[in-house]
């Protein structure tokens, strides 16, 4: 796999390597929280999150119901705002 405008920039093969690597590793980081907040807060940490309370509502259940959602939601524009900075880096932007 290539990046999208690779062929118009001349990066070389090195760059175009580098560009992939530094993108998959921020996507699994990315997913990497999503999974510990929705897995873990909402599931294996449940009981004890429910000691405490949102809005009326434990904590683990809020984080099954609807906190995974919010911080799904958060990481995708964090995940815009850091591959323009990646594009930007690697001079494959737009």
């Amino acid at each position: 796999m290539t990046p999208p405008n690779a062929g118009k920039t001349g990066a070389t093969e090195a760059q175009k390597a580098a560009y992939w690597k530094a993108n998959i590793r921020l996507l699994l980081s990315l997913l990497g929280i999503w999974f510990v907040v929705s897995y873990g807060c909402g599931i294996l940490l449940a009981e004890p999150l429910n000691a405490l309370s949102l809005a009326g509502y434990p904590l683990g259940f809020w984080f099954a119901q609807q906190g995974s959602i919010y911080v799904f939601v958060v990481l995708i524009f964090v995940y815009g705002v850091l591959m323009k900075r990646l594009e930007r880096r690697f001079g494959v932007e737009d």
